[in-house]
């Protein structure tokens, strides 16, 4: 007798090239690659997220890596206030000031350390969520035409929107791949889809965006040695396929679904060795959380011990983990 299916399981597939703990990876996309940037950042891999902030349009996030492999150095000119803050229509919120000096001392700053790391990067996640676009029109004080980042709460009526037809978008991703191999030669790049639904646009309207981003970047995947799709979008809808692993909002993937497409990653990803590491880093990541009852008794005393004897081992085997953190936790804990 067959076994029913209830779902469909989309099996992960181990990539040829792997990412350990010497590896640099750069990411950079959507709100989803920054879900990505902090998991790998609990396991202590050498990370860098995001250099405009949080962007889900393909144009941005090319702007963006144009900005750091040039180097580029905002001034006051590039920026526009708005609600007694200072902005820029290339980068997220989070990049805006209360004076433009202040905006422009974090976007330079960022854009510096951008350049510095993509330049011996191993590794870069692009993550592209939506292939709609909202550019400044007549109405706006603004060069007409450009294409935002972030509309940074403006009146809508500053802006016309418009999808990306999938020929353009996949002459965009060729050039911008070409530019980022220029500048690293050895990066290898991975694509992937955020699983995240704008229904600001529409169900329907979500996804004939997702539609033109899986073409192009299948477009440009394909046949490429150094260029690979992640399928975290089909993790999330065809494998899960179920709203109880979205959040409240039935917007964003929540912690359950996360986790999943993590572990898809780490078996796609992570050989047997980084695995290893990854399991003893955290055991010593959520030890240094660890609330005692009792501090200073035997117990806990031999708990900080055998966490110090556990960190220095580890780096003895791997003297390029950064741990000198903990082991400085842990030993400035016993000496209390």
């Amino acid at each position: 007798m067959s076994t029913l299916k209830f779902k469909l399981t989309l099996p992960s597939k181990r990539s040829e090239h792997s990412i350990g703990y010497r590896d640099g990876l750069f990411l950079i996309g959507s709100c989803f690659s920054e879900n990505m940037g902090s998991k790998l950042n609990t396991h202590l891999f050498k990370v860098f997220e995001n250099p405009h902030g949080i962007l889900f349009n393909p144009i941005s996030v090319a702007q963006s890596l144009s900005d750091c492999i040039n180097k580029k150095q905002y001034t006051k000119a590039d920026l526009f206030e708005l609600n007694e803050v200072w902005n820029s229509w290339q980068h997220h919120t989070r990049f805006s000031g209360i004076t433009a000096n202040e905006a422009v001392e974090k976007i330079n700053e960022s854009i510096t350390k951008g350049h510095t790391f993509l330049k011996t990067a191993d590794h870069i996640v692009i993550t592209l969520g939506s292939a709609w676009l909202y550019k400044l029109n007549s109405h706006s004080p603004h060069t007409a035409g450009q294409v935002v980042a972030n509309n940074h709460k403006a009146p809508a009526t500053w802006f016309d929107k418009e999808l990306m037809k999938p020929g353009a978008l996949t002459i965009l991703l060729k050039k911008m791949v070409e530019e980022v191999l220029q500048f690293n030669p050895h990066l290898q790049i991975i694509f992937t889809i955020s699983p995240v639904r704008h229904l600001r646009e529409g169900l329907v309207e979500n996804n004939r965006s997702k539609a033109v981003l899986i073409q192009a970047v299948h477009e440009i995947v394909d046949g490429a040695e150094n260029i690979a799709y992640f399928p975290s979008y089909e993790y999330v809808i065809d494998d899960l396929r179920d709203y109880r692993f979205y959040a409240e909002d039935l917007v964003h993937p929540n912690y359950a679904a996360s986790n999943y497409v993590w572990e898809k990653w780490v078996e796609t990803y992570m050989n047997e060795e980084t695995q290893s590491i990854m399991k003893q880093v955290a055991e010593l990541q959520l030890a240094m959380q660890h609330k005692p009852f009792f501090a200073g008794s035997q117990q806990h005393r031999a708990f900080l011990e055998n966490c110090i004897i556990k960190t220095e081992r580890l780096l003895s085997l791997y003297p390029y983990l950064p741990l000198n953190d903990q082991v400085q936790f842990f030993k400035q804990e016993f000496g209390k």
